[in-house]
């Protein structure tokens, strides 16, 4: 385990299991109980769950009663292509692990199991539920070991494999930069899906560069070219039409989403987005 690994680890085991934001600080903070019957209210009970129609419908006062659900069944799929492999703060592949640490030790700290699939050209990896630690320490490692550059993203591949692997119904995280076609309408009616959208500020607003060489991390094609006003001006654009057509998705399937870039904390971002 090399040390980038071990300071994620630790850093987001910390931020989840410590007390920075008082004792239940898990992202998954109001999942987990179903309805269960209603009945009259008694002194003492909490005036939050009164059913307001029914106590109307009745003339007294009737409370919702709650039973907790079996556990979560929490899954993190990352797609770890080429083009996670930038970053002017930090990589966007290391941002990605720390977002499944944390992911991962929250499902753990709530007693819930999680699994991890690893997917760029294809599926790499994917690990068995599991309520132990160790099952997240492994896919950290796994993630930084994984060699990202000249693997193309394949997002049909992806939901294809999401829809026919994961069979229980689950809190579906899908971590990846978002920059493509993405359909997730088939995924979204079998799973509760969250996407996180990972970037560095620098790709969405990038400044003028002159002349230079570049080099596509997904294909290993290399090209020079003028990188004035105008080619930024049209970049900006089509990742703009990119994002609304992504957005647009989300809103339409009920896909919740947050976007972290690379300068900022993951943890305080999922928690106010998942909150």
């Amino acid at each position: 385990m090399n040390q980038t690994t071990k300071r994620i680890i630790l850093k987001s085991r910390k931020q989840v299991f410590g007390d920075m934001l008082g004792n239940n600080a898990s992202i998954f903070h109001g999942q987990g109980f179903e309805f269960s019957e209603l009945r009259e209210y008694i002194y003492g009970d909490d005036i939050r769950k009164i059913d307001w129609k029914t106590t109307a419908k009745l003339g007294k006062p009737y409370v919702k009663i709650y039973h907790e659900e079996r556990e979560l069944n929490v899954v993190v799929a990352t797609m770890m292509n080429g083009s996670a492999y930038f970053g002017t703060v930090r990589q966007k592949s290391e941002v990605m692990a720390e977002i499944v640490a944390i992911l991962g030790f929250s499902a753990v700290k709530n007693t819930d199991l999680f699994s991890h699939l690893l997917y760029a050209d294809r599926l790499y990896e994917r690990s068995k539920p599991s309520k132990k630690m160790f099952s997240v320490n492994k896919a950290v490692e796994s993630l930084e070991d994984f060699k990202m550059i000249g693997k193309e993203g394949d997002f049909k591949g992806l939901v294809d494999t999401l829809y026919s692997r994961v069979k229980k119904r689950s809190l579906l995280f899908i971590i990846s930069d978002f920059i493509g076609e993405i359909d997730l309408k088939l995924i979204s009616k079998k799973h509760d899906v969250f996407a996180v959208i990972v970037r560095d500020r620098f790709e969405e607003n990038p400044s003028e560069l002159g002349y230079l060489r570049l080099i596509d991390m997904e294909t290993k094609r290399d090209f020079e070219g003028n990188i004035d006003s105008g080619t930024v001006n049209r970049y900006k654009k089509a990742l703009y039409a990119n994002d609304e057509k992504l957005y647009k998705q989300f809103k339409k399937n009920g896909v919740r989403f947050a976007k972290i870039y690379t300068d900022e904390d993951p943890y305080m971002k999922l928690m106010k987005r998942m909150r």
